[in-house]
């Protein structure tokens, strides 16, 4: 649906100084969340780094840089987040094109298991690919075990699905009519989709490879566990520093190296943003999908994309299914005592059960939720406004690019900025218990405004006005028009936030107390503990661990939206 022209519409009237005020006080809250609990701790990180009594320190900085072991990890990470990132988008392509450009039976429910992965938790990821890889694993003969192999299968692993959901949506509604005109001049369907389809839809892939870079660049969980300190990143490298070697000035230097390469990556991509093509012709809904075809008829395009598909799947499902099968085997029998052996604390590995672990993950998850909806939706509600003033408009774009930085931003550097800023009145929080949500908030907060606005925006502008010219006030307006509307992609929002919270590990592994572990804590205090019964302990706490953010993941998804376009 078209934008209504400005003649069509009717004159609006001007903002009223309470109005403004109103929207303010609104901002505020979400605002001061965000400075007080990101811009700070950030701000105070880099701080450290760069100034030495007063004065700018750049002794301490060369010297941290110019270590073999620092350009070792920088390189790590540019390797491991590109390579990542290419293979990523390499199979997300054809697996996108089957799944929303075909139809045939089930492709609901394989785009939902197809995302499952990005909701896992970092160390079960972890876990299950060395239970796949390890020497007695399924593909042990290959001695992928603890290399770089293994670390890049992994982040590909976390990744497809996110970039298949992001292509593939887009693509679903792209105006087929280019693509068909081509191959009425002759053009094979597979030349028609280098040619036409490919280039149209480079705007959202280059989007999807930024983000996907970004997670890649700052994995820590999965690095940790599969690649150990050999294959260190700087996210690594800054939890090293800090909880191993106490050395908060090499730590701080490398946050404001990680900070440098995520504020790159963000102009890179607006600057890719700002030399766009044309927009997408996109169709009004969604496109029918033609059958998928593979016997006699079929396209050498369908074949090609189903073959690399499925190999996408393998990659999705062998690692979760070896996982799952380690979990009832020990000392090569089958046997539920590893589910059993959850009710106590290990060989000597820890100081709760692995039961009062999951609760202090539920009870944590629970209230990073809630505080995440409650500022994401506000921020979203923020941003939706249209302001007519220039200022107000630019005010706007500089909000929305802050709001996300907590996305670019690691866990690890928001959990050390925490400890190392929030540490004297009026802001002493070391002991609160409140400081493991907020940063898990922290981090869920920009996939809520990315639900929720989108919703937002899509809103036709005449039920406002409609509605205005009735009567209704503006609180009305927002709780009859665009609460109802926005009402699904809030519990999306709500359920990706608690698998995130739920599975978080980067933030938490600096503010987490001993006697109140939470669960990805405690998986990876069981495989660093040698002991009888440890691993196999870890192995059946991931799967529960997945089962959990899977099963809410799923539900979730459930409520999205079914297109996305305007709402009329």
């Amino acid at each position: 649906m078209s934008d209504p022209t400005p003649a069509a519409m009717p004159r609006r009237s001007r903002t009223s100084p309470l109005r403004v005020a109103v929207w303010l006080l609104v901002l505020a809250v979400p605002v001061v969340f965000l400075v007080v609990f990101f811009a700070y701790p950030v701000l105070t990180i880099v701080g450290r780094g760069l100034f030495e009594g007063g004065s700018l320190d750049f002794g301490a900085i060369g010297e941290v840089l110019s270590r073999p072991r620092t350009l070792r990890v920088i390189g790590n990470t540019l390797v491991q987040a590109t390579v990542g990132t290419g293979v990523s988008v390499a199979l997300s392509i054809p697996t996108a094109f089957v799944l929303y450009r075909r139809s045939f039976p089930g492709r609901k429910f394989l785009r939902s298991l197809l995302l499952v992965p990005f909701v896992l938790p970092a160390v079960v990821v972890g876990v299950a690919f060395r239970a796949l890889l390890a020497p007695h694993g399924p593909l042990g003969f290959l001695g992928w075990d603890r290399t770089l192999m293994a670390i890049l299968l992994a982040l590909v692993f976390f990744n497809v699905g996110l970039v298949v959901r992001m292509v593939g949506t887009v693509w679903e509604s792209l105006d087929p009519r280019a693509e068909q005109a081509a191959q009425t001049l002759g053009a094979s369907p597979l030349r028609a989709a280098l040619t036409v389809t490919l280039p149209a839809l480079f705007p959202v892939i280059g989007s999807a490879a930024v983000v996907v870079f970004l997670f890649c660049a700052t994995a820590f969980g999965v690095v940790l566990v599969i690649g150990g300190s050999q294959f260190a990143t700087i996210e690594v490298e800054i939890w090293l520093q800090t909880t191993q070697f106490l050395d908060l000035k090499t730590a701080a230097v490398l946050s404001i190296v990680q900070f440098g390469v995520v504020i790159l990556v963000f102009w890179l991509s607006s600057l890719m943003r700002g030399r766009q093509s044309p927009p997408l012709a996109l169709a009004d809904g969604t496109v029918p999908a033609p059958r998928l075809r593979l016997g006699k008829g079929g396209s050498a395009l369908d074949r090609v994309c189903t073959g690399i598909a499925l190999l996408t799947g393998t990659l999705i499902l062998l690692p979760l299914a070896t996982m799952l099968i380690r979990s009832f085997r020990k000392d090569g029998a089958w046997t539920l005592g590893n589910y059993v052996a959850l009710g106590t604390r290990g060989s000597q590995a820890l100081t709760v059960n692995v039961w009062d672990a999951a609760i202090n993950s539920l009870r944590i998850a629970v209230d990073a939720t809630a505080i995440a909806v409650v500022v994401g939706v506000t921020l979203a509600l923020v941003l939706s406004r249209r302001p007519r003033n220039s200022g107000a408009r630019r005010a706007m774009g500089l909000l929305g690019a802050f709001v996300m930085m907590p996305l670019g931003v690691s866990a690890v550097t928001v959990g050390f900025g925490f400890l190392i800023s929030l540490d004297r009145p009026p802001l002493d929080l070391r002991s609160s218990l409140i400081l493991i949500p907020i940063a898990q908030a922290l981090v869920a907060t920009p996939l809520v405004v990315r639900s929720v606005l989108p919703i937002l925006n899509g809103i036709n502008p005449r039920l406002h006005q409609a509605a205005a010219t009735l009567g209704a006030s503006p609180t009305r307006i927002l709780l009859t028009v665009d609460g109802p509307l926005m009402l699904r992609s809030v519990g999306l929002a709500a359920g990706l936030s608690f698998a995130i919270s739920l599975g978080e590990f980067g933030a938490t592994s600096f503010l987490v107390r001993p006697d109140r572990p939470t669960l990805p804590i405690v998986i990876y205090r069981l495989l660093g503990r040698p002991g009888d019964g440890n691993y196999e302990m870890a192995v059946a706490a991931s799967v529960i661990l997945a089962i959990v953010a899977g099963t809410v993941m799923t539900l979730a998804e459930r409520l999205q939206p079914s297109t996305s376009g305007p709402t009329r």
